[in-house]
C-alpha cells in the first residue's frame, strides 16, 4: 500500500482523504439511524416482556451502589466463622449488599481467594484472618 501512495501526486492524496471523510460521514449518519431503529426494537420487547439476547437489557445508571465494598461486607459478615463461598454470597446479600450480578458467587469467591483479609481453612470455606 505504501508504495501505491508514494506514485500518487499530494492533490490525488487530498482528493482520497475527501472521498474517505464524505464515506465515513455517510457511514456514521447510518450508524446513528440504525442504532436509533434498534433501541426502538428493544424497547418494544423489553414491553412486551421479552429480553435482547437472552437477558434483559440496562439501562445506564442501572448498577447498585453500596456503601461498603464486597471484601469489606464480606469481613462483617464472615468474622471468625468459617463459610462457604455459597454462604457467605448469601450471607452478604441477606446483610444488604446489593448486586445485579449472575454470577456472584464467583465473584465473593474471587474476593475471598485474592483480597488477603480470608484465609482457607477446608476445602471452599474461608474464614477472616
Amino acid at each position: 500500500m505504501a508504495a501505491t501512495l508514494s506514485r500518487l501526486s499530494v492533490a490525488d492524496l487530498h482528493a482520497e482523504i475527501r472521498r474517505r471523510q464524505r464515506t465515513t460521514g455517510t457511514l456514521e449518519r447510518r450508524h446513528a439511524r440504525l442504532s436509533a431503529k434498534l433501541r426502538a426494537l428493544e424497547s418494544q420487547i423489553e414491553k412486551l416482556g421479552g429480553s435482547v439476547n437472552g437477558r434483559a437489557r440496562r439501562g445506564t445508571g442501572s448498577r447498585p451502589r453500596n456503601d461498603l465494598t464486597l471484601v469489606e461486607a464480606l469481613a462483617k459478615v464472615v468474622g471468625s466463622k468459617a463459610m462457604s463461598v455459597t454462604d457467605a454470597a448469601e450471607a452478604v446479600q441477606k446483610a444488604g449488599y446489593r448486586t445485579s450480578s449472575n454470577n456472584f458467587r464467583t465473584q465473593v469467591n474471587i474476593a475471598l481467594i485474592k483480597s488477603g483479609k480470608f484465609k482457607r481453612v477446608g476445602r471452599g470455606e474461608y474464614t477472616a484472618k
